[in-house]
């Protein structure tokens, strides 16, 4: 399958791929290309229509005190941390210039089962880097270590939410490398009207 033409649906879908955070460079999006990638993103599968996600926008302006949140939250979890430990989470808040953080954000009370919407919030934050990648950037969705804080989610939210991910946006500073992709066979099957132990 080739898609060579990015001004089609499916080859935009055929030719996304996430860069690295590290290697995004500006421009990214302004302010109202920024809004519009977010409403496309909530456009998403979403039983029972209770937008279990949020996303916040972490401008240029607010990456000092992101850093300082995700260090103190670090040091309060590992004291003995290390210098090159702190570089990396000081890093980590600064890389590329557009960051938004994608919220799961439940709705414990409803009827909608948890695991539904949280698979929403995976479908919403895909949607995004969908966006962003027809808009002519770039994304990088992470987790890592401040994905799993409590502390750090609390710089954007309260329990019961969750931090699906931080997404990195902006141009490529250097050209993507394709990944490999796993082998249609072995992710794809027909059912026979049997149960299986798998593909």
């Amino acid at each position: 399958m080739t898609f060579n033409d990015r001004s089609t649906p499916l080859s935009l879908l055929a030719t996304r791929r996430s860069a690295k955070a590290r290697d995004l460079v500006a421009p990214a999006p302004g302010a109202d290309e920024l809004a519009d990638i977010l409403a496309i993103a909530t456009r998403t599968p979403d039983h029972g229509k209770l937008a279990p996600w949020r996303f916040i926008m972490v401008p240029a302006e607010a990456r000092d005190a992101l850093a300082a949140g995700i260090i103190d939250a670090y040091r309060a979890e590992k004291p003995s941390a290390g210098r090159l430990e702190i570089e990396a989470m000081d890093q980590f808040a600064r890389q590329a210039p557009a960051l938004v953080v994608v919220l799961a954000s439940p709705k414990v009370e409803s009827h909608i089962p948890l695991w539904e919407q949280e698979l929403s919030v995976g479908a919403a934050t895909m949607n995004l880097l969908h966006a962003v990648h027809a808009s002519g950037y770039a994304g990088c969705w992470l987790t890592g270590w401040a994905a799993y804080s409590d502390r750090v989610r609390d710089l954007f939210g309260a329990a019961p939410e969750r931090i699906a991910g931080f997404v990195f946006i902006g141009t490529p500073g250097k050209p993507l490398e394709e990944r490999p992709r796993p082998d249609r066979d072995k992710v794809v099957a027909t059912w026979a009207g049997t149960a299986t132990d798998g593909i």
